[in-house]
């Protein structure tokens, strides 16, 4: 059985109402096996940038810590913002290692480009091993085993390094077996699957706090990762971005939040 992280991380997000994602992880947390589930003490003040182009930096660095104390293999961590993934990727082995990053934004900034100064926007940048040292991998994940899923608002900074990256479309996904050919071209032994839920299309899931038409169904992206687990073992998972308004819209998303749990679980 899968082991579950809550890391309602909030201080990664650029949104004005980033401690949403605190509400969404809770809501995710409490429709998880109790027995299988740690949430972690997230601290819920903003932390200071200490002279650093990322805003709220020491809180980053503090949960961070906490993932490196609970993180292990087969792990589906729920955040929280996306760049909780880089902690995680961050105490785990990673020879061999793929990342597929379902998002509708790429989150390839640098703290020299980032519009906001919100990590999460920096996060697969870190995952490669760029941007700010503190908080990038080092040595980061090679651009040759990194897919990018559903990535339709690039800033034009973005455009670059996104370039250089294997993409799927939302449209790739009508192949099922789209991802898991792409994965596999990469060569790796084993990937880590990080989808923010903004990756989905507004019809099919309201709680994201930046909605980007034309994305993703849910039954398209879970059955895209379980081709994917077919093929490829999973080293991890992470669920993020879920920003309900209220309890009663998290109810509604639930239903497509815990599908694509389901899909990496």
């Amino acid at each position: 059985m899968a082991r579950f992280l809550v890391a309602p991380q909030w201080q990664g997000s650029p949104a004005p109402r980033a401690m949403l994602l605190v509400d969404g992880a809770s809501a995710i947390a409490g429709d998880l096996p109790r027995k299988a589930t740690t949430v972690l003490d997230v601290p819920l003040e903003a932390g200071d940038s200490l002279g650093t182009g990322v805003h709220r930096l020491s809180s980053l660095q503090r949960v961070r810590e906490l993932i490196a104390q609970q993180i292990d293999a087969d792990t589906v961590l729920i955040g929280g913002d996306c760049s909780v993934t880089v902690a995680a990727l961050d105490s785990i082995d990673r020879e061999g290692l793929a990342i597929v990053w379902c998002d509708a934004h790429p989150d390839l900034h640098t703290p020299e480009t980032s519009p906001s100064g919100a990590f999460s926007g920096m996060a697969l940048r870190a995952v490669l091993g760029e941007g700010e040292p503190q908080l990038a991998l080092s040595p980061g994940i090679p651009r040759e085993r990194i897919v990018t899923v559903g990535a339709r608002v690039v800033d034009d900074d973005e455009e670059d390094s996104l370039s250089g990256l294997a993409q799927l479309s939302v449209d790739d996904l009508d192949d099922v077996d789209a991802l898991a050919d792409a994965v596999a071209a990469t060569g790796a032994s084993r990937v880590w699957v990080h989808i923010d839920v903004d990756v989905l299309d507004p019809a099919e899931l309201a709680g994201v706090s930046a909605a980007a038409p034309f994305g993703a169904s849910t039954g398209a992206l879970s059955a895209a990762v379980r081709a994917l687990r077919a093929r490829v073992p999973l080293a991890g998972a992470t669920i993020a971005g879920f920003a309900p308004r209220s309890a009663d819209d998290a109810v509604q998303d639930l239903g497509a939040i815990l599908r694509l749990v389901g899909a990496v679980a």
